[in-house]
Order: C-alpha cells, then structure tokens, then sequence
C-alpha cells in the first residue's frame, strides 16, 4: 500500500472503511475474483478495485507487482483511490497512480 492510499483509508467513514477492508480480504484470499470487485483498465498494466455503498462508487488503482496479471499475482500495490465521479477525473487518477508506481519503483525495486 503506498502513503497514499493509506492515508485515503484513514479518511472514510468507518461504515466505507470496513467495506474496503473486506473488498481488500477478497483479492488476498480468492483465487477467482468477480470484476464487482476488480477490474483490468484497457491499454494500461493497471487494474481498478471498485468498492461500491450506497450510491457511491469508489475506485483503488491496483498494480500487480510479481506476475504479468491480477489474477496470479501474490504481491499488489495499492496506488491511489478515489470517489468516482466522471471519466476526465478518471484519467487524470490514473495519471496519479503511474506517478506513484513509478516513484515505488524508483524507492523500492531492485536493479
């Protein structure tokens, strides 16, 4: 998880909080996971966890760090979240989270 995400956690409601706690549980114990849950995002290396409640849609960008795709990756970074409202603010989040990935990268990843 970065700082990021982290600290968009720390910021919900409890009652949002505990949803993306159990969304979170799903993709470390489920093998198959529903796209309710995640998603892959055209053209990218990146995926979308959605966690809905209520009328709110919530969106994570999520990236596989130890396989080529989601579904066999034991390790994942939670980039960055947020309130999904249109598409041009979906981009520019995406934008965010290749930032963020690339500033893990440079922190974390060995030579």
């Amino acid at each position: 998880m970065t700082e990021t995400f982290v600290e968009f956690l720390k910021s919900l409601e409890p009652k949002v909080r505990k949803k993306y706690l159990y969304v979170i549980q799903v993709l470390k114990t489920e093998s198959v996971v529903s796209e309710k849950f995640i998603k892959h995002l055209e053209n990218t290396n990146l995926y979308e966890m959605r966690v809905s409640l209520s009328s709110n849609e919530y969106r994570t960008i999520v990236f596989s760090i130890d396989a080529v795709n989601i579904i066999s990756a034991t390790k994942v970074l939670l980039l960055n979240s947020f309130l999904k409202k249109d598409t041009k603010q979906y981009r520019s989040e995406i934008n965010k989270a290749v930032k963020l990935l690339e500033e893990w990268r440079i922190e974390y990843e060995e030579d």
